[in-house]
């Protein structure tokens, strides 16, 4: 099974968001800013996370994005398939016509791992992430990090 970047940048930046909600609204701009993700790449994300109300937006100066439901209601699993990562180790894409048109020796193996790691990721709620002390000395860095940015560019 592979997670492509697109799971792995919106499970990012709803942490990131999560994170920074308690200063209000959430920029776009200054999540690219900390992850390092395309502000391009991001409105594309979170547009589709809007869709499966999972944040909504607030339009205007001091606007931003804000998750819609707390933290501990929102699953790894939720943000994945809401910007439409499968989570798929099968070939076939769970039509059982992977080996000629016909199911394969492997299907059921790779169908059951679809199961569990569906099943792990609906467990871990963003809430979980949040509150990690790891996470948490991440977040620090890269916020020092984003404030000092200014700061150099203004120095060359």
């Amino acid at each position: 099974m592979r997670l492509t970047t697109k799971g792995r940048f919106a499970v990012t930046a709803m942490i990131d968001l999560a994170l920074h909600s308690t200063e209000g609204p959430v920029t776009l701009a200054d999540i690219s800013e900390r992850q390092k993700i395309s502000l391009s790449y991001l409105e594309q994300l979170f547009g589709k996370l809007r869709r499966n109300k999972l944040v909504g937006s607030v339009r205007g100066p001091g606007g931003g994005y804000c998750l819609t439901k707390s933290m501990s209601e929102v699953s790894v699993v939720d943000i994945i398939l809401a910007v439409d990562e499968p989570i798929d180790a099968t070939q076939c894409g769970g039509k059982e016509n992977c080996h000629n048109d016909q199911r394969c020796m492997t299907h059921d193996l790779w169908a059951n791992l679809n199961a569990r790691i569906r099943d792990y990721l609906a467990l871990v709620t963003l809430e979980q992430l949040v509150v990690s002390p790891k996470v948490k000395d991440i977040a620090v860095l890269q916020d020092m990090r984003a404030c000092k940015q200014p700061q150099e560019a203004a120095l060359v």
